[in-house]
């Protein structure tokens, strides 16, 4: 079994927002997998299905990105998963827009959610993909304004593109 968990905010506030990336993703792969990622379990929606032949459960915590690893420990027990079988996805502002990173290991960086996941997993052995905002841009910007602003419709469109080439990593990392 697998968890893919994507890292954002919930409410209306933060949809649509660059530091909700994560559930972005997560929508997107609940269309591509025909997956329902509504029912509250564990402070997360989820939703699950079969991919290759297993079991795979896709979150989206709504504890707050500063508190996601309240959120992906009770998944990780709940479904007596090991931390190489969760894969965390979550927006970083120091890569550039439209590109990617994956790491099996690491520390949470600037990130407040995965720090937060790393703490609360006591281990930074946790796969994780990290989407570029390309924060690097706007260092005249407060980064915390930055990451809470909305996506503009073209860099919307670009999305789809990114979470594509996102999607065959997440296919790799499944196999």
């Amino acid at each position: 079994m697998k968890i893919i968990v994507g890292l954002g905010n919930p409410g209306e506030k933060y949809s649509q927002t660059r530091h909700n990336i994560g559930w972005l993703f997560i929508d997107y792969l609940s269309k591509m997998y025909n997956v329902d990622v509504s029912k509250n379990s564990n402070d997360a929606l989820v939703g699950e299905t079969k991919i290759n032949g297993e079991k795979v459960i896709f979150a989206k915590p709504t504890t707050f990105m500063n508190l996601s690893g309240n959120s992906v420990v009770k998944l990780k027990n709940w479904y007596k998963v090991q931390n190489k079988d969760i894969l965390i996805i979550f927006d970083d502002i120091d890569i550039p827009f439209e590109t990617f990173r994956y790491r099996e290991k690491g520390s949470g960086g600037s990130h407040n959610g995965m720090k937060n996941i790393v703490q609360m997993l006591s281990t930074e052995d946790i796969p994780r993909i990290r989407i570029g905002l390309g924060g690097l841009k706007h260092e005249k910007q407060d980064m915390a304004d930055f990451v809470l602003q909305r996506f503009k419709k073209d860099e919307l469109q670009k999305l789809e593109d990114i979470f594509f080439d996102v999607s065959k990593k997440v296919d790799e990392f499944l196999k």
